[in-house]
């Protein structure tokens, strides 16, 4: 693997990019009052970026895939919760569509990468 640090990580980048703007979006006056969605939303994102960071810091590549996987897991979460946030209001097209396709490129990377561990020779 060429990085020294999970830091380096273009998709671990983007993962921390996309918490930093649902933590943004999550502070607007209406979705603020609804604390379990508020909630539910921040954990995921976090928990995508955390997932990123500890699969890269487990002994092997079979556990970085799956903590890949994970993180995958948590990015969709994240884009069927802002779904729920644009229909009730909490959010405007624009918003939902910014953090919508960090969403997809972030997956997209996740997939991407996993792929290449895969092929990879150990």
């Amino acid at each position: 693997m060429q990085y020294k640090r999970f830091e380096e990580m273009p998709v671990w980048k983007d993962t921390r990019s996309l918490t930093a703007l649902i933590y943004g979006l999550t502070r607007g006056a209406r979705f603020k009052l609804d604390l379990g969605l508020r909630d539910q939303i921040q954990r995921s994102s976090v928990s995508a970026m955390s997932n990123i960071a500890e699969g890269y810091e487990r002994a092997t590549r079979k556990e970085f895939l799956a903590f890949l996987a994970y993180a995958k897991g948590s990015t969709g979460e994240v884009r069927s919760q802002l779904y729920v946030a644009l229909d009730l209001g909490y959010i405007d097209d624009g918003q939902f569509q910014e953090a919508r396709d960090l969403c997809v490129s972030v997956s997209t990377q996740i997939t991407r990468f996993s792929q290449y561990l895969k092929k990879a020779v150990p």
